[in-house]
């Protein structure tokens, strides 16, 4: 456990920046999970599910959460799911 004062506010703040993160990281597991589900389904409402899909990693990588690189290749991967089911 940290001693000095600064060490645990410094604690602190990684607890919340954690737990936010976490949510952040789920929010992006569950939109693109809907998304492939919905692709391979052919169901209606795919293309809502694909941009909330999208925005997700957009949010997540301008967070700094997830690497901008790791966000483009999320998406390209679910753009080819998109052509290939087409």
């Amino acid at each position: 456990m940290p001693i000095k004062k600064s060490a645990k506010k410094t604690l602190r703040i990684e607890h919340t920046r954690t737990a936010q993160n976490d949510l952040t990281r789920a929010k992006i597991k569950g939109a693109l999970k809907g998304a492939k589900i919905a692709i391979t389904k052919g169901e209606k409402d795919a293309d809502k599910k694909i941009s909330a899909a999208y925005r997700e990693l957009d949010i997540a990588s301008k967070k700094n959460v997830i690497h901008k690189n790791k966000a483009a290749r999320l998406k390209s991967r679910l753009a080819k799911k998109v052509s290939k089911s087409a």
